[in-house]
C-alpha cells in the first residue's frame, strides 16, 4: 500500500494505492475560491493553506483505517511552488520515519505522465501488465497550467520528450485570455463554459504552428493578438461578442494542440495516444483528440477528470508503475525536481 501526498501548487491531497485494486481513497483540499479573489494563485497564501489543511487530512485517512498497511510513502518534489513543495515533503518524511517504512520522491509532470493509465489499471489490475504492454509505445500530451508538452514512452517505460512549448504553456494562455475577457480565475473552464454558446470561426485567432517539422508549441502571439483585437472594441461589444471571443480563442489553442500531435502520430507509429494535465479536461480538445486517435486506429486514453488537475492519485501510482522512482531513506535529502526529468 503507497500513501501519496501533493502539495506543488494549490490543491492539497492524499492519496492511497493498493496495487491490488488500484487507488482505494482520495482526499483533497481546493484552494480555487481563495485564489479566485486575486485573480490567481498566490505562493504564500497557497504555502499556509497547506499548512493548514494537510494535518486535517491525514487525519481523515487515519480515520478510516488508511494507515494500515503502508509500506511506502510518495510524495511530490517537484516541479512547483518551494514553500508549497516543502510542507508535503517534511510531512511525508515525518511519516516515513514514523512508519519505517521507505520515502520516495516524485516528480508532479511524471505524475500526469502516468495518469492516463490508472483507469486502465482500475477496470482489470490482475491484467494490467498484459493490457500496458499492448499499449506501448505510447504517444502522450501533457497540457497544463504550467507545461505543455509531447513525449513518448517505450516499452521498457522511459519517457522521451519529443516538443514542448517555446513560451506560454497552452492552460497559461487560456488563464491570461481569460483575464483579458474579464472573466475570473480559473480561466479555462470559464473560457469552456462561454466558448460552448459561441461561433468558433467568428474571429482568426493565430494558431502558433511555425515550420511544419516544428513539434514545438507557441501561445504567446495568441495572447497578444486577443489583447489586439480587444483594443478595437468597445466594452458593450466585447459582451455582446464574448461568447464569440472565447469559442475562437479557445478553438485556436486547441487546433494547435491537435495539429502537433497529429504530426507526431505522422512520424512514428504507436499503440496508443494519451492525454493529461489540467486542460485535459476540456471537452472540446478531448473530442478532437479522440477523433485523431480513431483516424490513428489506436485508442485515447484520456486521464479521468479528477485525475487531470493536481492530485495525489497519480501521485502514488507513479510511485508505482514509474521504473525511475527509486525508495530513499526518510531523512534523505529530496530535491526540488525542475522538470520533467528522463
Amino acid at each position: 500500500m503507497i500513501l501519496a501526498i501533493e502539495s506543488s501548487c494549490d490543491e492539497t491531497a492524499v492519496a492511497l494505492f493498493d496495487p491490488a485494486r488500484g487507488i482505494t481513497g482520495e482526499w483533497i483540499h481546493s484552494q480555487i475560491a481563495l485564489h479566485g479573489r486575486y485573480g490567481g494563485v498566490v505562493p504564500d497564501l497557497a504555502t499556509r493553506e497547506h499548512l493548514r489543511n494537510l494535518g486535517p487530512l491525514l487525519e481523515r485517512v487515519r480515520e478510516t483505517g488508511g494507515f494500515d498497511g503502508i509500506s511506502r510513502v510518495a510524495v511530490t518534489h517537484g516541479p512547483g511552488l518551494a514553500g508549497c513543495l516543502a510542507i508535503g515533503v517534511a510531512a511525508a518524511k515525518s511519516l516515513a520515519l514514523a512508519w519505517r517504512v521507505p520515502l520516495v520522491g516524485v516528480n508532479h509532470l511524471r505524475g500526469h505522465v502516468f495518469s492516463p493509465f490508472i483507469g486502465v489499471h482500475a477496470e482489470a489490475p490482475t491484467e494490467f501488465e498484459a493490457r500496458l504492454d499492448a499499449l506501448l509505445p505510447h504517444l502522450g500530451l501533457v497540457v497544463s497550467g504550467g507545461n505543455t508538452l509531447l513525449f513518448t514512452l517505450d516499452r521498457d517505460r522511459r519517457i522521451t520528450v519529443v516538443s514542448s512549448t517555446k513560451d506560454d504553456a497552452a492552460g497559461e494562455a487560456l488563464d491570461k485570455g481569460a483575464k483579458l475577457l474579464g472573466l475570473g480565475y480559473p480561466g479555462g473552464p470559464l473560457i469552456e463554459k462561454r466558448a460552448a454558446l459561441g461561433n468558433r470561426e467568428a474571429y482568426a485567432f493565430p494558431r502558433g504552428i511555425g515550420p511544419r517539422a516544428d513539434l514545438d508549441f507557441s501561445f504567446s502571439g495568441l495572447k497578444t493578438s486577443l489583447r489586439y483585437q480587444l483594443e478595437k472594441m468597445s466594452p458593450p461589444e466585447v459582451e455582446a461578442r464574448l461568447n464569440d471571443l472565447c469559442a475562437s480563442y479557445q478553438q485556436a489553442v486547441v487546433d494547435a494542440l491537435v495539429r502537433k500531435t497529429t504530426l507526431a502520430l505522422e512520424r512514428e507509429r504507436f499503440s496508443s495516444l494519451g492525454l493529461s494535465g489540467g486542460v485535459a479536461n476540456n471537452q472540446t480538445l478531448r473530442g478532437a483528440l479522440g477523433r485523431v486517435a480513431a483516424t490513428d486506429g489506436i485508442p485515447l486514453l484520456a486521464a479521468q477528470p479528477k485525475h487531470t488537475g493536481d492530485n495525489a492519485g497519480m501521485i502514488a501510482f507513479a510511485a508505482w508503475i514509474d521504473p525511475s522512482v527509486q525508495p530513499v531513506e526518510p531523512l534523505a535529502e529530496l530535491g526540488i525536481a525542475p522538470g520533467l526529468t528522463l
